[in-house]
């Protein structure tokens, strides 16, 4: 079974301590599929996610919405401490930029 428009988010990493792939979902952080090969894992984990989305539905229950469809503001409130703050806010005048741009700049390098 697979879904018509799978726009969820995936991604398959290795397991040491399993020694095999896992494939992942970041919308459902509480589903995981093992498997021997990456493509495995990942045609797995997408076929794992239909079947949840399925019961969600018949069941009424929310079904997340793929993190790709949803709006982002530009905004999120980051709390640091008083001597970190202090010490951006130094480095963001001695750059001659605010503090917002200079913690832009530093969260997307």
């Amino acid at each position: 079974m697979a879904l018509k428009d799978d726009h969820y988010t995936y991604r398959v990493t290795w397991s040491e301590e399993d020694q095999e792939y896992v494939g992942s979902c970041a919308e459902f952080p509480s589903l995981s599929w093992l498997a021997k090969g990456p493509e495995s894992a990942l045609k797995g984990i997408r076929k794992l996610v239909a079947e949840v989305v399925v019961d969600l539905t018949m069941e009424g229950g929310p079904v997340p919405e793929p993190l790709a469809a949803r709006e982002y503001s530009g905004k999120f409130l980051v709390r640091v401490p008083p001597e970190v703050h202090r010490r951006l806010a130094i480095q963001a005048a001695e750059s001659g930029v605010s503090l917002n741009r200079l913690a832009s700049a530093k969260l997307s390098q």
